[in-house]
């Protein structure tokens, strides 16, 4: 399947004049623009191409996904139909090491977003320069309306139907959107069964019974908190007192909530898929997490005044982190943006479009093949140690963790500084660079 002709997102686009108009309730989602997510990735990787005088076969080897596989997904359901679901998982590049990246069940997931997310994999491992390549995987499916053997099976079949690409020095799927570390245990167990032995290197982000590692919840919440605190520290901005805006506040924006209050930074709104809340003077973080585990969502939260979806970007703040689903900043919302610095927690929520937008206005992006590349690296040390056999202790663990961090962002900023360009052209120029060297180096077969 080539690129230029994979399916396009569905997502609809809904302007918040629609909300203060009271159309009714409006999903965090229903804010993601009107794009393709494949399209946006080559438009980024076309300017690093430019900027690093990337040779043009290799630029066109990269303009290609390695292996676009689709499956059907069948299901038995609890009442005994048979329900078809899709599936797929995509390599983009594997020079560099096995395929790494995570798998998502949503509605919306389709081949272009799927295909996206495997090559912004394949940049963000070459920026934190650990050994693996780009790859995703998701299936189409709203995962709230499965019971819990619904979903098991669900994952059981899509893991047989994937099977012949998966395995430790191939391809190492991780949790994302709507999966978690049981849904990598029937992965790896599943696995395991077929191939007859023990493969617990053939997923990432497991349960500590069955072979996780200590400190990978949270990762991705410590990357992003190790580049808040680093660039606030490159501008001359203190991080005690300053306002951050967190929106998604799932399994990434909770724990980043707490680290950044801890920090002493004050965390004046956050959003949901149920909507968001506002105070001035701070939020109280962990009256703010009792409400969100008694009610499964922020808002109703009685500390805070409720605030639209479009109002949240709007709130004044040193940082906003947008750590929901993608393409939640566009051209508008870069226009009415009250953040001074952009730390993108979630992939892909920034459209292009509004890149220019935010340079013009003298807002820094932290771009997420960075800023979240905490959760890919304690995927590594999970990886290593599955393979060494030998389970690290937590403090190294996050020790590695943040000195990878910090290492990748001072090689960004030093990129960035050396072309004169923002972070994020800097740091798929970085990625890019590294990832060429690698094709280069090994050649092409046969």
């Amino acid at each position: 399947m080539q690129p230029s002709r994979l399916s396009r997102r569905r997502a609809t686009s809904v302007g918040a004049d629609a909300v203060r108009r009271g159309a009714g309730p409006v999903r965090e989602w229903d804010f993601v623009s009107r794009h393709d997510p494949w399209e946006a990735l080559l438009e980024r990787l076309d300017d690093a191409a430019k900027l690093t005088h990337l040779d043009p076969d290799i630029h066109r080897l990269l303009r290609t996904p390695e292996r676009v596989l689709e499956v059907a997904v069948p299901v038995r359901m609890d009442d005994g139909r048979i329900e078809v679901f899709t599936g797929w998982r995509i390599h983009h590049d594997r020079t560099r090491g096995p395929a790494k990246g995570g798998i998502r069940f949503h509605p919306d997931v389709d081949a272009a977003e799927v295909t996206a997310l495997a090559a912004s994999m394949t940049f963000k491992t070459a920026v934190v320069d650990i050994p693996f390549g780009g790859g995703k995987g998701g299936i189409r499916v709203d995962p709230t309306t499965l019971s819990l053997g619904e979903l098991e099976r669900l994952t059981r079949r899509y893991t047989i139907e994937i099977a012949p690409i998966l395995g430790p020095d191939r391809d190492v799927p991780a949790p994302d959107v709507n999966t978690d570390g049981r849904v990598m245990a029937w992965l790896m167990d599943t696995l395991s069964m077929l191939r007859g032995e023990s493969l617990p290197g053939s997923v990432t982000g497991k349960p500590l019974s069955v072979g996780g590692t200590k400190g990978h919840a949270g990762a991705t919440s410590s990357g992003v908190m190790v580049c808040t605190r680093a660039v606030l520290h490159e501008l001359g901005i203190p991080l005690a007192g300053s306002r951050a805006v967190i929106q998604g506040y799932g399994k990434v924006g909770g724990p980043l909530g707490f680290l950044l209050h801890s920090a002493g930074m004050r965390v004046v709104a956050v959003g949901d898929v149920g909507g968001a809340v506002y105070n001035p003077g701070g939020l109280d973080v962990h009256g703010l997490a009792e409400h969100l585990g008694r009610s499964g969502t922020v808002a109703g939260f009685a500390g805070g005044d409720a605030v639209s979806a479009a109002e949240l970007f709007e709130v004044e703040a040193e940082v906003l982190v947008p750590a929901a689903l993608e393409g939640v900043l566009d051209a508008g919302t870069a226009r009415r943006l009250g953040a001074k610095v952009v730390v993108e927690a979630a992939n892909g929520p920034t459209l292009p479009e509004a890149d220019p937008i935010l340079e013009d206005r003298g807002i820094v992006v932290v771009p997420d093949i960075l800023a979240n590349a905490g959760g890919v690296t304690a995927s590594y040390f999970e990886w290593a140690q599955a393979r060494q056999g030998y389970a690290w202790e937590e403090g190294l663990v996050a020790s590695r963790l943040r000195k990878t961090m910090e290492d990748a962002f001072s090689a960004t900023w030093g990129k960035a500084e050396a072309l004169r360009v923002n972070l994020r052209r800097a740091a798929f120029a970085l990625a890019v660079e590294r990832v060429a060297e690698a094709i280069a180096t090994r050649g092409l077969f046969p």
